[in-house]
């Protein structure tokens, strides 16, 4: 579902009918990306629509990339070390 909303914003029917799952499945998984703030929702009539909130992840790529760095450096000394 999150991969399907990087595409665009999609319906919950839209979204239940990418994976095997029941519709009040499909809603209790967005719910919950809902309340983790990956997600947001807005309804339309009968129709709720979900977008991706990507400036969620922000904080969680940055804090990736500074440990990915840390260890790359690590990796390049051990490697001088043992071409030594």
């Amino acid at each position: 579902m999150v991969e399907r909303l990087t595409e665009g914003p999609a319906s919950v029917s839209d979204l239940a009918s990418l994976l095997p799952m029941t519709m009040p499945g499909a809603l209790q998984h967005l719910k919950v990306l809902e309340q983790s703030g990956l997600v947001g929702s807005r309804k339309v009539g009968r129709v709720r629509t979900y977008r991706i909130k990507p400036n969620v992840l922000q904080p969680a790529e940055r804090w990736i990339r500074e440990r990915r760095a840390g260890w790359e450096r690590h990796l390049d000394n051990l490697g001088d070390y043992l071409g030594e």
